[in-house]
């Protein structure tokens, strides 16, 4: 049974499922739900505790044993199978199949596990553990959520702050949910319960925030030059690597670049996405940001995106002057704006 996230709670209330599987990406909010399974397990009188973590060396058998063996004080027991890399491979995909044919009437079993990519939500030991779990998936927590997600977890301590002071919280924490999560412990450490000033905010909340490369394209396609430049400065701190960081851009430039010749020529968008198998959040992005850049203002970009990589190798731009970073913007902001 797929559940969504806000309604585990009432799930767990009614009484426990003898099998869980939670997959995300959001590390805080699927170890929020794991935490709220373990606690309702111990109250049911799961008093053991068996966790297991698929590495190299794991031997699927250990699960099968794990399932099999009787607690050493006849309590019940709550078994933990950890997957970081989301690919249990040819010999797990069996043993999770067959495990959940066996489920022990003593146990209660939680798989944890990463987003997991198409390909490997299509294969037969997703379809075995949808079919015999309660099978939570959580979303990522996107930027333009994040806000919103800020004002809910405030609400839940008494506080409350405008938009601004929201995206304010937001621009210092993307990326990084579990600080956000502690920023927001701290500002109720900190103040009354009510309504938070800008300056109290903006006092007490650090810059945590982590940037992902692959998400500068949302930036760039979104139009957002504040976010933009604020992504490139982090991932610089970060000792990202600007090769990638090119790659990133002038691959999206490329892309847009393909689907305004093809426009150009009569085609329709929405066969063009598909043929160059773009869908999801970055297809309602596409739109908007080919309406905004020009055939030519692409052409340009991707010229000066060659600039660019002969500064990343070393050699100097008459174009762009001295500093790879500073022309990696203006490339990025030329497409933005």
């Amino acid at each position: 049974m797929q559940l969504r996230p806000e309604a585990l709670d009432a799930q767990l209330a009614k009484g426990l499922a003898p099998l869980y599987v939670i997959t995300s990406d959001e590390h805080l909010l699927a170890l929020e739900a794991a935490d709220r399974i373990r606690r309702a397990a111990r109250a049911q009188g799961y008093s053991e505790r068996e966790v297991l973590t698929v590495e190299r060396s794991f031997k699927w058998g250990e699960l099968l044993a794990a399932n099999q063996a009787l607690s050493l004080f006849g309590d019940k027991k709550l078994i933990e199978l950890r997957i970081p890399s989301g690919k249990p491979g040819k010999d797990g995909s069996a043993a999770l199949q067959s495990y959940v044919k066996d489920l022990g009437p003593d146990n209660l079993t939680l798989i944890t596990l990463p987003k997991l990519d198409w390909q490997t939500a299509k294969s037969s030991w997703v379809a075995s553990l949808q079919q015999a779990a309660v099978y939570v998936e959580i979303p990522n927590v996107e930027r333009a959520q994040l806000p919103g997600w800020i004002g809910m977890r405030l609400s839940q301590q008494g506080q409350s702050a405008d938009r601004t002071s929201l995206d304010f919280i937001a621009d210092r924490v993307e990326g990084n949910l579990l600080a956000a999560h502690q920023e927001i412990q701290k500002l109720g450490l900190l103040y009354e319960p009510g309504k938070l000033s800008y300056e109290q905010v903006h006092d007490a909340v650090m810059n945590v925030a982590r940037y992902d490369v692959f998400k500068l394209s949302e930036a760039m396609l979104a139009g957002d030059p504040g976010r933009l430049a604020r992504m490139l400065e982090g991932l610089k701190g970060e000792g990202e690597a600007l090769p990638l960081v090119l790659w990133a851009v002038a691959e999206e430039i490329r892309t847009l670049l393909k689907l305004k010749a093809g426009m150009a020529q009569g085609r329709p968008l929405p066969a063009l996405m598909k043929e160059y198998r773009i869908w999801g959040p970055r297809e309602r992005m596409m739109e908007p940001a080919l309406r905004r850049v020009s055939l030519g203002t692409l052409e340009a970009a991707l010229q000066d995106a060659a600039q660019v990589d002969k500064m990343v190798k070393g050699l100097r731009s008459k174009q762009f002057g001295g500093d790879a970073w500073d022309a990696m913007l203006q490339l990025a902001l030329k497409v933005a704006r």
